[in-house]
């Protein structure tokens, strides 16, 4: 270990804030030309590049963003993104260099609240900086990928030389890699996660088919698809020729009995849940972006039944394997993407701390999503505070 990781102080740091993903998303396009010439006028050079990092992450230049990025974490591996005169809560991420995929989002977890956030991206080729901001509690935002395990390695070694307690431990978010999560929920009662297998190109062999396929370390449907044949397969991997590994499973059609698919986001905090959103699609890969829930009202209004109704019905139906998932994975704060069965078993997708979790939803077309929203946003406060406590 670094001799340097014994060095660290902690002081108070007069950080500028930089406007984050979260307040970006409030804004509108003709706000867009006022917040770059914003950055522009920062007179913190990894400010400005990071300032552009959201920006151009909330209008969806990925490679402009992670340039930016690179170009801010040259300058500086500290920012803040909420800033208050008399913070109740200073709140330490541990961050990697990465998207908008690559790290818990915070910034909408404590948005309007007490809390002051300071991001620390961490590298595993570079040491800490002799300061850091003073904090209250740590955050472990990084997620489990390939790309990102050295990093989470690196912060475990890190930890125990910190003196503020943490939340969620980096070898547990390895945990929820796709292909090792399963094997630690099996045998759970109520609970139905197929098992997940990585495997390279090569070793594609004989499957029980329908199956499903994705390339290792893709998020947001990006090249997941249902197989049904030996020629199908063929065809994928011919289209996919660049990736040489994949994450396979077999297929569990989840089906409604009015032919649509639905999946549930539910946030485990402190190892209760809280719903954060219903999607519905006649799709079998559901993505609430494209399930089309804005256009139809009936949609919307059984989603509102679902969020309102869900702590005394499906948490309760479903609190042993609800609880299970958070305890045995070992961590105060995973969100999972999850359906219901035909015969009422709990369908568990993913669980991952990287999944978001927001109130950004337009209020007139969603206006039942707040209230249920900030029952979330209170627990991971109080969260916070109790992880504080434990000094």
């Amino acid at each position: 270990m670094n001799n340097s990781f014994k060095k660290i102080t902690f002081d108070e740091h007069n950080l500028v804030t930089v406007l984050s993903h979260c307040a970006i998303t409030r804004k509108t396009i003709t706000d867009i030309p006022q917040m770059v010439h914003d950055a522009a006028g920062d007179t913190n050079l990894g400010n400005i590049f990071m300032r552009m990092f959201y920006i151009a992450s909330a209008l969806g230049q990925n490679e402009l963003a992670l340039d930016m990025q690179t170009k801010a974490l040259e300058h500086n591996c500290i920012y803040r993104v909420n800033s208050l005169p008399a913070p109740k809560i200073r709140l330490l991420a541990m961050m990697g260099a990465g998207n908008m995929l690559d790290n818990t989002p915070l910034d909408f977890l404590i948005e309007h609240s007490d809390i002051q956030l300071d991001l620390l991206y961490i590298s595993p080729e570079k040491d800490l900086p002799c300061s850091l901001p003073n904090h209250d509690v740590v955050f472990i935002a990084l997620a489990e990928s390939d790309k990102n395990n050295p990093t989470l390695k690196k912060i475990a070694e890190i930890l125990p030389l910190l003196p503020q307690p943490y939340i969620n431990h980096p070898e547990n978010i390895m945990n929820c890699a796709r292909h090792k999560i399963a094997p630690i929920l099996q045998n759970v009662p109520g609970l139905l996660m197929p098992q997940t297998h990585r495997m390279r190109r090569n070793q594609l062999d004989e499957f029980t088919f329908p199956i499903t396929i994705r390339p290792i370390d893709t998020h947001a449907g990006k090249g997941f698809e249902k197989i049904n044949n030996s020629d199908e397969l063929n065809l994928y991997l011919e289209r996919y020729i660049e990736n040489d590994e994949f994450y396979i499973s077999v297929f569990i059609d989840y089906i409604s009995d009015d032919k649509c698919y639905r999946k549930l986001r539910i946030a485990l905090i402190d190892r209760k849940p809280f719903i954060c959103h219903l999607a519905i699609s006649e799709n079998w890969i559901v993505h609430y972006n494209s399930s089309g829930m804005e256009l139809s009202e009936h949609k919307r209004a059984e989603e509102q039944a679902v969020m309102e109704n869900f702590d005394h019905d499906f948490a309760v139906k479903h609190h042993e394997a609800l609880f299970a998932i958070a305890d045995r994975l070992n961590l105060d704060y995973v969100v999972i993407d999850c359906a219901e069965t035909q015969n009422g078993e709990l369908l568990l997708f993913e669980a991952d701390p990287r999944c978001w979790v927001h109130a950004t939803d337009s209020i007139e077309i969603f206006p039942y999503k707040p209230a249920v929203m900030q029952k979330a946003f209170d627990a991971f406060r109080f969260l916070l505070l109790k992880t504080m406590r434990r000094e």
